[in-house]
């Protein structure tokens, strides 16, 4: 009897190694609950980086980049509506947003899809 082999799709070489270092974009804007600004820097390096040899991450880099800033915004307007009372709940839910979606993100980025966090301004296209 004759064995039936099935063949896997071909995948360029370098797919797995950018959906790695895609999955590692994403989930470095979280080293700043370690280091204070290193969520901020991190993604920056690994762009910068990587970007040439893996051009597959230049989306990913524009996913994140355009996540920074909108947090930043949105982070600002907080803190000015504090003195009304509301910028409180507005900094605890962007906190919360700014942990889930980078996980969220990694995650779809190991299935090699770029996913665009919902509330982001697109800036980068």
């Amino acid at each position: 009897m004759e064995e039936q082999q099935t063949e896997q799709p071909n995948s360029a070489p370098g797919d797995s190694e950018t959906r790695n270092w895609a999955m590692a974009l994403h989930l470095s804007l979280l080293s700043g609950l370690i280091v204070p600004l290193a969520g901020l820097i991190v993604p920056v390096v690994i762009y910068i980086l990587k970007k040439d040899s893996l051009p597959g991450l230049v989306p990913h880099g524009h996913v994140v980049f355009n996540w920074i800033i909108s947090a930043l915004i949105y982070a600002v307007i907080s803190l000015i509506l504090v003195v009304v009372g509301i910028g409180v709940l507005l900094l605890a839910a962007l906190a919360i947003l700014s942990i889930i979606f980078p996980i969220i993100g990694g995650v779809k980025a190991t299935e090699g899809e770029v996913w665009s966090y919902p509330l982001s301004i697109r800036i980068f296209k």
